[in-house]
């Protein structure tokens, strides 16, 4: 593994507007956390047909903040969510209705779902995700390569899933919007049922095709400016850590825990439950591509073995 890449450094005013470059500008809502950083990056572009990227949590602060950073002499013509956890989609509607315009995204929280997540959803609470907004329903529904445009902006939908089934990034010229699917702070959190990663590697390689996107623009922390450097870095990340769980796994049978118990060796005991969620991730990828398979039904835990 080459040097990490993270950006911690990164102190932004809560509710105040900072323009990142000609037409855009950063807002971070109220709701930093372990999981969230500073807070999620919504984003402003344009000047007179605006687009909300990201509006986040359900926060009438945030919400007025947004409102307050348009003004009243310009217009939301839309609102764009990348993916519907809880700290990215739940204001979007009140926005929406606020400024009478539609939102945009993939589908809702259960779209791009693959049959064997829903299974597992629908069979087992495995808990510790980062909050699903069951709740959301976009108004217009954004295919693959499918570009929205204003008059003083474009952007074009690339499906992204893997750290949710929804997920999307947005190409606004050589710049992405790249939600949670490559961030500046830290790497992706993949959590089944509504992380995949399968799904997430896979997008991770489209994103690296790209080598024509200059900067990123992340739903946490600050902005990225070498993003096919921290892209690289993911997939190494990943690959470093099946490498352990194989490596582990020829010693036999194993759970998820127990797995988790033997890799991760150098956390806290109370954070093994997410770093097994982690693991099992891996499992199911692994599964997936007939590497190793669960003895019997395919749960958290199950005990799987190399084939």
């Amino acid at each position: 593994m080459t040097d990490d890449p993270f950006i911690k450094d990164f102190n932004p005013v809560v509710g105040r507007a900072e323009e990142l470059c000609p037409g855009l500008r950063r807002l971070v809502a109220p709701n930093a956390s372990a999981m969230t950083f500073r807070g999620t990056n919504t984003y402003i572009l344009g000047e007179t047909e605006i687009a909300v990227i990201d509006p986040g949590p359900d926060s009438s602060e945030h919400l007025a903040a947004i409102l307050a950073a348009v003004g009243d002499a310009h217009r939301i013509s839309h609102v764009f969510v990348t993916h519907s956890h809880v700290d990215h989609s739940p204001l979007a509607r009140r926005l929406a209705q606020a400024a009478n315009a539609p939102v945009l995204a993939f589908g809702d929280s259960h779209a791009g779902r693959s049959p064997r997540m829903a299974a597992l959803a629908a069979g087992f609470d495995l808990g510790g995700g980062e909050g699903v907004d069951m709740d959301f329903a976009p108004d217009i529904l954004l295919a693959d390569g499918e570009a929205t445009v204003a008059r003083e902006w474009r952007l074009q939908a690339i499906t992204t899933p893997g750290h949710f089934s929804n997920h999307l990034c947005f190409a606004w010229n050589d710049k992405v919007f790249s939600g949670d699917h490559v961030m500046s702070w830290a790497t992706t959190l993949v959590s089944p049922p509504d992380g995949d990663l399968t799904a997430f590697m896979r997008s991770l390689d489209r994103m690296a095709a790209r080598a024509g996107d200059r900067v990123y623009y992340p739903g946490h922390g600050a902005v990225l400016e070498n993003p096919q450097a921290m892209i690289r870095y993911q997939i190494n990340h990943r690959r470093m850590r099946e490498s352990q769980i194989l490596e582990a796994l020829t010693d036999g049978a194993a759970t998820a825990r127990q797995l988790a118990e033997r890799i991760y060796t150098e956390i806290p005991p109370e954070l093994i439950p997410a770093a097994a969620r982690n693991v099992f991730s891996h499992l199911i990828d692994l599964s997936e591509r007939k590497v190793a398979e669960p003895i019997g039904t395919l749960s958290p835990d199950a005990r799987f073995h190399l084939l």
